[in-house]
């Protein structure tokens, strides 16, 4: 029989109860619907100019500056399209999950315990690897769906100590970064907003920073903060004002890339946006060219058709995981040879760590507004800086005294994507305690030291290893230049998190990888159109 399924944030508590003994969770046992009776499935052909594969932060900017560039493109995303508006029902509720959340193909038992449910293309795929498990956004939109939205940029000093001096901050800073702000539309929540009886836990941590002297700043989101107040006027149902948008904001008023860069793109009628679209393998043919094996499926993942699309630029955008594992996959099978031999290495976490935080001193609400308010970004140590900030909690049936801190950080923990022949399949391993240096001696003691003596904190990673910020696999500088180009494969781009050096620099990677690929996309169109591309 069928149970409900853990949300981003509600299997997260989920552990936290199981690391108490009392409980356990789960997650669904999914396999491909494709697995059925043998049928007949229609099978087609297509050349395109350039393809993009993925719909993220890396994906939405190639389409929309490659369209601006007057090139015609082909974004294929393996999930669905999810709109929204006011008092829409698009996303599951954080207190009511159901099969949305889950990716159909995702791995079985997040805390051991399988459960079943119906096959549906969900909101993200879990990729259990070895020592951990990576969360996987899908959906047209990838991760700006499902993030709480952070959009941080590193400071100078950090960027440099992590990322290749050459992509040159001073520019980013001036030219990139304040691009994807403005495309993302990103404002901290207003003063008069966090005064509500609702913004309590984000008041509370904010006390609690400044009263041990750590620094604290209101962190800049891509969300049009009305909505909320318009929630609190009765205007429309909670989403922001009582947590429950963690998997996805019904309401609107979240700058996701689906409706910033993809939109735009499309208005310039040179994008074409196929969802349903899973690739399989990525092949290079004699004459240069690059073929993709593609299953266009319906919304349970029941293919449909086979599709066999030939283009002269390929831009793999299908996130940190999915990305390496497609060209792991294509080393293996010989079907592109002489791929650089970094491939599947320096894949890192974020340093991610998630905590439940409740003390009997401190009183947090028992409706949490959202989705994050203020932030301590510990910056002053370039090779160890980190930033914790608070997040909401969804409603829960009984005043649980808890809400979320979030850590994460630089590490040099590094693991691999590499191909198991046992597996049929390229797989990740992550050494256990790979972050243990900046989670242990900088993330835990700040956490530590701000939910205070009295405090009951319970780390879910410890319980569960897990991260929501895959980066690396396709490192720049040692598979791919810095625009993104793999190396020794002309017309092969990589322009997502797998570009990243294994970190973001102690942020949120979306704005990171949005500004990496605007510059990226800026050298493209001026040195690859009309050449390579």
């Amino acid at each position: 029989m069928s149970r409900p399924l853990p949300t981003r944030r509600t299997f997260l508590k989920a552990a936290a109860v199981a690391a108490a003994g009392t409980a356990a969770a789960a997650t669904p046992v999914a396999g491909r619907a494709s697995a059925a009776p043998s049928r007949r499935v229609r099978h087609t052909r297509s050349e395109h100019r350039v393809v993009v594969v993925g719909s993220g932060f890396g994906g939405g900017v190639a389409a929309l500056r490659l369209a601006q560039a007057g090139v015609p493109v082909l974004l294929l995303e393996r999930g669905k399209r999810w709109p929204t508006g006011p008092n829409s029902e698009t996303f599951p509720r954080a207190s009511a999950p159901d099969k949305r959340m889950l990716w159909h193909e995702s791995t079985p038992n997040l805390f051991g315990r399988p459960l079943s449910v119906e096959p549906y293309v969900g909101l993200f795929e879990s990729v259990a690897g070895v020592n951990m498990t990576a969360l996987c956004p899908t959906g047209l939109g990838g991760g700006s769906l499902v993030y709480q939205g952070m959009t941080l940029q590193p400071s100078e000093a950090v960027f440099n100590e992590h990322f290749p001096e050459a992509l040159d901050w001073r520019l980013m800073n001036r030219v990139h970064y304040p691009r994807v702000a403005e495309m993302l539309k990103v404002a901290v929540a207003p003063d008069r907003l966090v005064r509500a009886p609702q913004y309590l836990a984000p008041r509370q941590f904010a006390k609690r920073v400044r009263s041990v002297g750590l620094p604290l700043q209101k962190i800049p989101m891509p969300i049009d903060w009305s909505y909320a107040e318009a929630e609190l006027r009765g205007e429309m149902k909670p989403a922001y004002t009582n947590g429950d948008g963690a998997i996805g904001v019904n309401n609107g008023g979240k700058h996701s890339v689906d409706v910033t860069y993809i939109r735009q793109a499309e208005a310039t009628g040179l994008v074409t946006v196929r969802t349903l679209h899973t690739v399989r393998q990525v092949s290079r043919r004699p004459d240069g060219r690059w073929s993709l094996d593609v299953e266009r499926t319906d919304e349970t993942g029941k293919v449909l058709e086979h599709r066999e699309i030939i283009t002269k630029a390929l831009i793999l955008s299908a996130g940190s995981v999915n990305t390496t594992k497609l060209l792991v996959r294509a080393r293996e099978a010989g079907t592109i040879t002489d791929l650089p031999d970094g491939l599947g290495h320096g894949w890192g976490t974020n340093a991610d760590r998630i905590y439940t935080w409740s003390s009997p001193s401190i009183d947090f609400g028992a409706v949490q507004g959202g989705p994050v308010v203020y932030g301590s970004p510990n910056w002053s140590d370039p090779k160890s800086a980190f930033t914790v900030i608070q997040a909401s909690l969804p409603p829960l049936p009984v005043y649980a005294g808890t809400t979320m801190l979030v850590g994460f950080g630089v590490s040099s923990g590094r693991g691999v994507i590499t191909y198991d022949s046992a597996a049929g399949d390229a797989i990740l391993k992550w050494p256990h305690e790979g972050d243990s240096e900046i989670q242990t001696k900088h993330i835990d003691r700040a956490v530590r030291k701000i939910a205070g003596a009295d405090a009951i904190l319970t780390d879910t990673n410890a319980v569960f290893p897990s991260t929501w910020h895959s980066l690396g696999g396709a490192n720049m500088g040692v598979v791919c230049d810095l625009e993104g180009r793999v190396k020794g494969q002309r017309g092969l781009y990589v322009i997502d998190g797998a570009l990243m050096p294994g970190n973001t620099a102690a942020c949120n990677p979306s704005m990171t990888i949005a500004a990496v690929a605007e510059r990226a996309l800026d050298r493209i169109v001026a040195e690859d159109v009309g050449t390579t591309i």
